[in-house]
């Protein structure tokens, strides 16, 4: 039988704290990696102060740290650096989030741990990067969204400009970063090398325009906001039915076709819709046009009638619709329910990559603080029962 944990023998240690790092090293924990948390000795990641609460415990950090290790350890004590760099030397990830030079001032950066294990791949996310005029800045979602230019494109045309509703920025910076470690193990499979990967949180979503900025380069034009239609395409855009508002999502002519003959409008023959570009010219019109269609109708009905006829369209779900669908939360396993400890069951989001070999999925609670700090050194560092009495009295963990 296939044992469906794609990362067994890999270890990481996740040294970030809050979302980006923590998001990426959660990806790795449901793919079947070890992944030990290091957190600072009665403090802990922020996040673990972040609500919502079940019983003082968050399920902000359990959601995201699902599946981990978690040791607490002062890098700011002698003892502390010296037992860091030997659990470096058994992993082969690490993941942070500082700012970039926090690493250097404790002695630990990454030409400094290399020499101790050269086949580690170090993975930073930051706001800015570890190179450039702006490295040094302090860097958060929000700035990411601002300085990646997302900020300025979304939102109502008359609307100031408008944060995505969820932080993206640390989600893309997180998922780029895991693709950026995944190559990483590959080359090292290769060349026995390991090397670092510097994510940035502006870098990332800018990324994520995807072609909005060719607007810029090819016609020197500035995509502004435009409120919820696509800049290239069209009817692609949400619309007002009769108790509510649906998307409809007409990617291409043969589509456009589709759309026509199910909708009667007959607009087959009018010269502003002929071909996407016409449609996209003359978008304002043929949203009135489709509403005065659309608003004669509920919801359920269009999307229904719509989709029968290979029409893209959906409702806009709000979050307890989405988790209670039952292809999303249930038969693609988007909501998944865990055991926790000291709280029993708590609910999850499930993990969106589905592999035909290998079950990406929440594999364990997420750690207490500092639960496995005994287990880890002793196991994996070989230290004495007296040795981790001795660390505790001292502080260093």
């Amino acid at each position: 039988m296939l044992d469906r944990d794609a990362f067994l023998g890999v270890r990481v240690l996740d040294m970030s704290r809050v979302l980006a790092g923590p998001f990426c090293g959660m990806l790795l924990a449901d793919m079947g990696a070890e992944v030990i948390k290091l957190e600072i000795p009665g403090r802990g990641d922020d996040s673990r102060r972040f609500p919502p609460f079940i019983e003082d415990e968050s399920m902000y950090y359990i959601n995201l740290n699902r599946g981990k290790k978690s040791i607490t350890l002062n890098l700011k004590t002698e003892k502390g650096k010296a037992l860091f760099l030997d659990l470096v030397k058994k992993c082969d990830i690490l993941i942070e989030n500082f700012r970039p030079g926090t690493m250097k001032k404790l002695g630990l950066n990454y030409d400094v741990l290399r020499e101790v294990n050269p086949g580690l791949v170090y993975a930073a996310i930051s706001g800015y990067g570890q190179t450039g005029p702006y490295s040094n800045r302090p860097g958060y979602d929000i700035i990411g969204q601002a300085m990646g230019g997302l900020l300025s494109i979304t939102g109502w045309p008359d609307s100031p400009p408008t944060r995505s509703g969820t932080a993206i920025g640390d989600i893309l910076s997180s998922l780029f970063c895991c693709v950026g470690i995944l190559t990483a193990l590959k080359v090292r499979d290769k060349t026995g090398v390991g090397q670092m990967v510097d994510v940035s949180l502006v870098d990332s979503v800018f990324a994520a325009l995807e072609n909005i900025p060719q607007k810029y380069y090819v016609e020197g034009h500035i995509p502004g906001r435009i409120g919820n239609r696509y800049e290239f395409i069209y009817p692609y855009d949400t619309f007002r039915a009769r108790d509510g508002w649906i998307v409809i999502g007409v990617a291409n002519d043969d589509i456009w076709k589709r759309f026509l003959k199910v909708s009667g409008l007959g607009l087959e023959k009018d010269p502003r819709f002929g071909t996407n570009p016409l449609r996209v010219e003359n978008h304002s019109e043929l949203n009135r046009i489709i509403e005065d269609w659309t608003c004669e109708y509920s919801k359920d009905e269009l999307v229904e009638l719509l989709n029968e006829n290979r029409v893209p369209a959906c409702h806009i779900y709000n979050v307890k619709e989405v988790s209670e669908d039952p292809h999303i939360g249930i038969a693609r396993g988007m909501v998944q329910t865990m055991y926790q400890t000291n709280l029993g069951e708590v609910k999850v989001q499930g993990n969106p990559i589905k592999m035909s070999l290998t079950d990406p999925r929440p594999r364990g609670p997420a750690p207490l603080l500092g639960g496995d700090t005994e287990s880890v050194l002793i196991d994996l560092l070989g230290l004495s029962p007296d040795g981790l009495d001795s660390l505790k009295k001292n502080g260093v963990i």
